[in-house]
């Protein structure tokens, strides 16, 4: 839905290298770079008895898969056509590769993470004797977080990374759950419309959906944002009730529900839900 762009011009922005080959190359396959002006793509290069030739971007970076008969001028000649395509694509794809990393970091004592548009601070144990044991306890109000306030998770000290996530996510997700059930029913209840049920998502590319029928489907991660990009994906996805599409017609309906939604869809331009947003 959205893609990570860059704050920095191009003039100011260090070009990255994608000239670097991957520590493994299938078996068959080469790596090849191409020289374009000030710009050079390597790339995994594997034959097939395919048609035509594919660009795929997987976790090792550009594939080019091209028939048997197709010489490497031709394919040379390919890759420079496709350059402005397959450069976005590999940024795309190194930012992602980024906040992915980064996010390891995070699931510790002191690590931080945003929460309804405020950076929040994990903490292992337990604050003080009147808070009850055994469940995650936020210090703050969880519906108008302050930045800094902490999320006291009930784990020791030494508790690895994968366990300080996976209740992180948890209380995120059962913040989510009551937070959008909240705002879905502020919707129906002034416009009139009606839904069949809605429901929480862990999508890796989609932050909301509606069926023609009335199911929608939130992302979950739409937490880590302010109320205001919250309800605006709630307002994209109630607007497809009216209009199952994006014509005119739809942002119509999306700004009847929602009249300020263009700053909170600018803002989801710039991320994806398959990592921790930069807030």
């Amino acid at each position: 839905m959205s893609q990570l762009e860059l704050l920095l011009s191009d003039a100011d922005s260090p070009k990255p290298s994608w000239t670097i080959a991957p520590a493994t190359i299938p078996l068959g396959a080469k790596w090849r770079v191409v020289h374009h002006g000030d710009q050079s793509v390597g790339f995994i290069l594997m034959r097939s008895r395919r048609r035509s030739i594919g660009f795929v971007i997987l976790d090792e970076g550009l594939r080019v898969t091209a028939p048997n008969w197709v010489t490497l001028s031709q394919i040379d000649a390919a890759v420079v056509e496709k350059m402005p395509w397959i450069l976005s694509k590999l940024q795309d794809w190194q930012s992602r590769k980024q906040r992915l990393a980064m996010s390891e970091t995070r699931w510790q004592s002191g690590g931080e993470l945003p929460y309804m548009g405020c950076r929040i601070v994990l903490r292992s144990g337990v604050p003080g004797p009147h808070v009850p044991h055994g469940s995650p306890y936020f210090e703050g109000d969880p519906v108008a977080p302050q930045a800094g306030q902490a999320l006291w998770l009930p784990l020791p000290n030494d508790a690895d990374t994968h366990r300080m996530r996976d209740m992180t996510q948890a209380w995120l997700q059962s913040r989510a759950a009551v937070w959008f059930d909240v705002r879905i029913k502020h919707f129906l209840a002034t416009t009139g419309l009606t839904i069949r049920r809605w429901r929480l998502s862990s999508a890796a590319t989609r932050w909301g959906s509606c069926t023609s029928d009335g199911n929608i489907m939130l992302n979950w991660r739409l937490i880590h944002f302010s109320p205001m990009v919250i309800d605006y994906v709630i307002a994209h996805e109630l607007a497809h009730l009216r209009e199952m599409n994006h014509s005119q017609d739809f942002w119509s309906e999306v700004e009847q529900l929602y009249p300020d939604f263009h700053l909170a869809k600018n803002i989801l331009r710039h991320h994806t839900p398959d990592g921790i947003p930069e807030i």
